[in-house]
């Protein structure tokens, strides 16, 4: 689903009650173009895990696939995952415009608190190493 910014100029989430469902940015770039797309999704909710409860786990020289709305498949190669505190996460490390087509992959981590959800974010950096097109279906 598409991403917009908030009021305070924060990038919003998918809804909560459909966990598995993530959201790209759409003002940036979409997967496989050049410069950041971003995409984010829950690690978990009051009922369990969601979309990117795995997400920390990833390790640099895995892949990520993002199918794109033309058929084709993106695929990126991760270059790090790293977990920013939110009160001083780097929107431009993460945000910043690029030259070749990346990927950021954006979850909650770190210690929960009841009251104000997750401390941190956890972020997969990746870029663009393939584009698939789709099967052809003889």
């Amino acid at each position: 689903m598409g991403l917009r910014l908030d009021r305070k100029r924060q990038l919003t989430t998918p809804p909560v009650d459909n966990p598995e469902l993530v959201g790209w940015y759409e003002a940036g770039p979409s997967p496989g173009e050049a410069g950041t797309a971003v995409v984010v999704g829950h690690l978990d909710t009051a009922t369990g895990p969601a979309v990117f409860a795995g997400l920390g786990d990833l390790r640099p020289g895995r892949h990520v696939e993002a199918r794109r709305a033309d058929g084709r498949t993106a695929v990126y190669t991760v270059d790090a995952v790293r977990t920013y505190d939110k009160a001083r996460f780097p929107s431009q490390e993460v945000y910043g415009a690029r030259k070749r087509p990346e990927l950021r992959l954006i979850t909650c981590g770190g210690v929960y608190d009841r009251k104000t959800g997750y401390r941190s974010n956890v972020v997969v950096f990746a870029h663009l190493t393939q584009t698939r097109e789709p099967a052809r279906h003889a």
